[in-house]
This record gives structure tokens, C-alpha cells and sequence, in this order.
């Protein structure tokens, strides 16, 4: 699966949903429209703020439909998260960002623009064998975000 370049609250193509039913049944929870509507927000932004997410579902639901509130969209989130299907990461300050967990990535973020990349989490293959072998610590690249410039910012910068 390529990687892609985005910008935060980005949308994207419709991508496939993880096997949300599945994973809620074998749990023995509820398949809501809710808990759907969701997880849709989620792979349509490919990377989203809580707060970006409600926005995305206000949106869909148009001038007199129904969304989810706030809390309902965290607590959607966390559970979400627990089954494995969504996984956040914070990219430095503010609300962490939520994004389908369909395969590992890195997350490098420009601070000037504000751009996210995602990036194949071998790029740090070497580091985490150091902090494997060094402090006993195992690194979960899910979580992983870093942080610089991104190379149009350079150019721009050195024009």
C-alpha cells in the first residue's frame, strides 16, 4: 500500500473499512450506525482531530440530520481503538490525530506548514534496535510522530 501525503482534515477517495461488524460481534457489542458513520469519518480524513472527525460527520449529515456530539465521537474513538481498528498519535501539541489502522506508518509533520507525511516505519529500523538493545524499550511506530521541515518549506526558506 503506497503512503500518502496529506494535509491534516484532508479527504480523501473511499477506502475499504476495516471489518467493523466483525470485530464489535466477536466482542459481543452492537454494530450502531454511529459507531460506523465513524470510522468512515476516520478513513475519509486518513488523518483527523477528534474535532475535525464531528465536523466531517456534521457535514455528511447536511442542515437537518443528525451527528454524534463531541463525547460520543471520543468515546466512539476509544472504543474503536481498544478493537484495533483505529489508532492515534499525537503530532506534537493540541488533539492527537486518528487514522484507520490498515498498516503501520510514521508520521513526519512540517512545522511550518503543517503538512503530514506518512512513511514506512523501517525508515527507523536501526534507531529501534538501538533503544532495543541499549534500554530493553520496544517502540510502537503506530505512535510515532517527528517533527522538522519539510523540503518545500526548506526551499522556501533558503530562497
Amino acid at each position: 500500500m503506497p503512503y500518502r501525503r496529506t494535509r491534516l482534515g484532508t479527504v480523501s477517495g473511499p477506502e475499504s473499512a476495516p471489518p467493523l461488524a466483525a470485530e464489535l460481534r466477536a466482542r459481543g457489542l452492537r454494530l450502531t450506525s454511529q459507531r460506523q458513520r465513524v470510522l468512515a469519518a476516520v478513513a475519509a480524513l486518513e488523518h483527523g482531530t477528534p474535532e475535525e472527525i464531528g465536523a466531517r460527520l456534521r457535514a455528511d449529515a447536511g442542515p437537518g440530520g443528525a451527528a454524534p456530539d463531541t463525547s460520543t465521537v471520543y468515546r466512539t474513538l476509544e472504543l474503536l481503538e481498544r478493537l484495533g481498528l483505529v489508532w492515534h498519535t499525537h503530532l506534537g501539541k493540541g488533539a492527537p490525530i486518528y487514522h484507520a489502522a490498515q498498516h503501520p506508518h510514521l508520521h513526519v509533520v512540517c512545522q511550518s506548514c503543517g503538512e503530514v507525511q506518512s512513511v514506512d516505519p523501517a525508515l527507523l529500523d536501526g534507531a529501534a534496535e538501538r533503544l532495543g538493545a541499549q534500554l530493553g524499550f520496544t517502540l510502537d511506530v503506530g505512535h510515532v510522530a517527528l517533527s522538522g521541515t519539510c523540503r518545500a518549506c526548506a526551499e522556501k526558506e533558503d530562497a
